[in-house]
């Protein structure tokens, strides 16, 4: 019993900060109202709108592209605010999107094109939102606790996806579709009460930057100049680009490969889910990131991927999705907290706008290329192309990560050693 309530002690560490207890409580329910409009949309483009795979895979890249092209910018901009600020800031326009999808398709006027403006919309807002969300993690818990805050977000995000979709496919089954949006609009007012509720003399703001020209280029100087962070990204890069987009796999290989019911979807959807709020458990119990437990990681993501591919029935998929949830999670959670242990402070924003646009500004490339894969071939060779692309990546940061060891230590270091 002692050694369990130490591990939980450690595990949870994080949550005794009273600022990220309150955040944490109203992220979760945010994050539920996001992944029950994530499914609601999908759901909407495939099986009311009747929309292509290509449909399908152009709604979920919408809401990165901004990030694409102007990831770095938000990044600078966030290293010149107030972390806080920015957030009351884009949780109130993004409950305001929610709301306005859930009154157009209450009112019978959604269609393709007004789910492709308010999803580019939400783009430019999570420009903005998602380096501030990743720069305040240390300045409400400091940088001692900053990888277990990290991991302990990660594991609620896909509490997040076990719930939303669960309580979507009864709201769908029961009332309709756009009563997920309405839900959703009101779950970011949590996030903006907990905001309010924090003590602010609690919060030890990292350092931010005077306005000035060529920050933009000075961040990819830096990134570019510390070999773990550059290879760390560009590891993220090919697995966000290649492997994440389960946005557009799961309902292709569920609803038309499958062929399952909308629950079905949602089931799978939240054995991925559970699985990933098991890795992010794990990654949370562990004091530090490192390379290692990245290439390991990779690869355990890569099979379990495969697994998936194959799967022969919804059941198997469900399965077998937890294994690749868990691994899923475990990979970025501790990828985050790398990067944002070896970046400079005044640094922050733009690493973290760049670990985004590696992970989800590459999102409109890879769901496209996804898309059209599944269009050519099948969706089962998608995920196929997705596991491959994990294990070239943990391959990448192996190498590397050899390259450099026998010069990590001189000989006359070695001696004295």
């Amino acid at each position: 019993m002692k050694f369990l309530r130490r591990a939980s002690g450690r595990t949870f560490q994080s949550l005794h900060v009273r600022n990220f207890r309150l955040y944490f409580i109203g992220q979760g329910i945010s994050i539920s109202g996001t992944w029950m409009q994530s499914l609601a949309q999908g759901y909407l483009v495939v099986a009311v709108l009747h929309g292509s795979a290509v449909d399908l895979g152009v709604t979920v890249a919408l809401p990165f592209l901004p990030m694409l092209l102007l990831g770095p910018l938000g990044g600078v901009l966030v290293d010149r605010s107030d972390k806080r600020n920015v957030l009351f800031a884009t949780q109130t326009v993004a409950g305001l999107l929610a709301l306005c999808l859930g009154i157009l398709v209450s009112t019978g006027g959604v269609t393709l094109g007004a789910i492709w403006t308010m999803a580019a919309i939400l783009g430019l807002v999570n420009l903005l939102d998602n380096p501030a969300r990743q720069s305040f993690v240390q300045e409400m818990v400091g940088r001692e606790l900053l990888p277990n805050a990290v991991a302990l977000n990660s594991a609620l995000i896909n509490i997040g996806r076990v719930l939303g979709p669960a309580i979507s496919a009864v709201l769908l089954a029961t009332v309709s579709v756009a009563a997920c949006f309405y839900v959703n609009a009101a779950s970011y007012a949590a996030v903006i009460v907990a905001l309010a509720l924090m003590r602010t003399s609690e919060i030890t703001r990292i350092r931010t930057v005077e306005r000035a020209t060529g920050q933009v280029r000075a961040g990819f100087r830096y990134v570019w100049g510390v070999p773990e962070i550059r290879e760390t990204l560009l590891a993220v890069a090919v697995v966000g680009m290649f492997a994440f987009n389960f946005t557009v796999t799961l309902p292709l290989l569920v609803l038309k490969t499958l062929h399952g019911s909308p629950a079905a979807y949602a089931f799978v959807t939240c054995s991925f889910g559970f699985g990933a709020v098991l890795g992010g458990l794990v990654v949370a119990h562990r004091a530090r990131p490192t390379r290692s437990l990245l290439v390991a990681l990779s690869g355990v993501f890569a099979l379990s991927m495969s697994t998936v591919a194959v799967a022969p029935t919804v059941w198997a998929a469900a399965l077998l999705a937890v294994p690749m949830g868990a691994a899923s999670i475990a990979f970025l959670s501790s990828a985050n907290a790398l990067l944002q242990l070896r970046s400079r402070e005044e640094m922050r924003g733009r690493v973290m706008s760049l670990y985004a646009m590696a992970f989800l500004g590459t999102t409109p490339i890879g769901a496209i290329v996804i898309s059209l894969i599944t269009s050519a071939s099948n969706v089962r060779v998608a995920i196929g192309v997705g596991a491959f692309s994990i294990l070239a990546a943990g391959t990448y940061l192996w190498l590397t990560s050899r390259e450099r060891a026998p010069a990590t230590v001189s000989p006359a270091a070695g001696a004295a050693a």
